[in-house]
């Protein structure tokens, strides 16, 4: 299939579908005329990038455990069958991500104090400037 009906297939646009093969995710082959063409498990693929993307991984892990990644019903899960260090890397990422988060609230708290010590704006009953 071409990357217009993988785009239709996917709802995922064609410029986006590109910068997957970029990163290495997908891997279409090349037509003499330049097209793509792409496989029917292809549009599998393009779910479980998105699901991944989700999840909070950067390109360069999914393009390690992609291959890891299959469809269940309407879930998505991981197998370590063929997968060596697939657990392990999603542990650093979830560890990576939770560090993340608690920087991030760390933030929040410290800004809400901030705010809370902060006496009423005087541009605030002003239009915009």
């Amino acid at each position: 299939m071409r990357i217009g009906e993988l785009a239709h297939r996917t709802g995922v646009s064609r410029r986006l579908l590109r910068y997957y093969e970029e990163q290495g995710l997908l891997h279409p082959v090349r037509l003499p005329n330049g097209y793509r063409e792409y496989a029917d498990g292809d549009v599998a693929a393009v779910r479980h990038i998105r699901v991944l993307l989700d999840a909070g991984l950067r390109t360069a892990v999914i393009a390690g455990i992609l291959d890891c990644v299959d469809d269940q019903g309407t879930a998505h899960r991981v197998t370590t069958t063929g997968c060596p260090g697939v657990v392990a890397r999603l542990t650093r990422e979830h560890a990576r991500l939770t560090a993340a988060i608690d920087r991030l609230d760390h933030s929040r708290r410290l800004l809400a104090g901030l705010l809370g010590t902060a006496g009423p704006d005087p541009a605030a009953g002003r239009g915009p400037s």
